[in-house]
């Protein structure tokens, strides 16, 4: 094989191995956003369905702040068997790649590039150990003056929880806040 193709080869293999770091690294990261949503029900029929809805999901009540009526749910977030398992994949894939393409630049020395492989369960083993957390739903009940557009929840979170939650409450998305 020619020095320019194996060279180019070399070069879009190490950005890719780069771009897969990031990606394991930003498996445990996390990704919190605010929302502000709108419901007609009122703030008494409210509150007890969303400590329902909390509570089913393992979610307790952390805290209560009098001042701001801010409530704190806490809850465990067990990591993804299958994620990890991806990961590794990926990883062993992405090794395997590497140390092909070494290999293929260094035939000098041989298939000891093949070592790499032996890195491939750490990425499983990090992101097992980065996203067994927990996490915090921080939300506030708030009637409006006008009282027009029904009981507005300001809710803080995992954006996948977000989701789930607005979702199975059914509730209108007034703002969200970036």
């Amino acid at each position: 094989m020619n020095t320019p193709v194996l060279t180019s080869t070399f070069i879009l293999t190490l950005l890719l191995a780069v771009g897969l770091f990031f990606f394991i690294r930003a498996s445990t990261k996390p990704r919190i956003e605010q929302m502000v949503l709108e419901t007609s029900e009122s703030e008494a029929v409210l509150l007890p369905r969303l400590q329902a809805y909390f509570t089913d999901r393992a979610y307790r009540i952390a805290a209560v702040d009098r001042d701001t009526d801010i409530i704190t749910f806490e809850g465990f977030v067990s990591p993804s068997i299958f994620l990890a398992v991806l990961l590794t994949g990926l990883a062993a894939i992405g090794a395997m790649c590497l140390a092909l393409v070494l290999s293929m630049q260094f035939p000098d020395i041989g298939n000891i590039f093949l070592v790499l492989l032996i890195v491939a369960p750490l990425a499983g083993w990090f992101y097992w150990q980065g996203s067994a957390r927990t996490e915090q739903v921080r939300l506030k009940v708030e009637v409006p003056s006008d009282s027009l557009s029904g009981t507005l929840i300001k809710i803080s979170g995992h954006r996948d929880e977000l989701a789930v939650f607005q979702s199975a409450l059914q509730l209108c998305v007034h703002e969200e806040i970036k």
